[in-house]
């Protein structure tokens, strides 16, 4: 079982963050509940930050709503990955969507807070 590949690509992964359509979002969210599909989904993520970034016309907003729902959707193990691929770049881009992911606590419900 260990050795059984993913369905999809870092094409295939980016499209889908694009759109984040219904079928789009339970087919990541599927996705990101295997862990040796990590690498998959972050290289779709950062070529689809970097798509972003090369874009005529920002969609800031577009790229804040991804954020926020992959931050909340994602597992606790891939909670700190995004952030360093959020943190990847200084580009608008990448600070529209690392707004997102902060938004959406994710991190803060990976790693709460000490009560000290």
């Amino acid at each position: 079982m260990a050795n059984i590949s993913p369905i999809g690509s870092r094409e295939t992964v980016a499209e889908s963050l694009a759109a984040l359509l219904p079928e789009n979002q339970s087919w990541l969210t599927l996705l990101m509940e295997n862990p040796s599909s990590d690498d998959l989904l972050l290289d779709g993520l950062h070529f689809y930050l970097d798509q972003a970034s090369e874009a005529k016309f920002l969609n800031s907003l577009k790229l804040q709503k991804c954020g926020e729902w992959i931050g909340s959707a994602a597992p606790a193990r891939l909670q700190i990955r995004l952030a360093e691929a959020a943190k990847s770049s200084q580009h608008p881009a990448y600070a529209a969507f690392r707004d997102g992911l902060t938004r959406s606590g994710g991190l803060e419900r990976a790693y709460p807070k000490a009560n000290i």
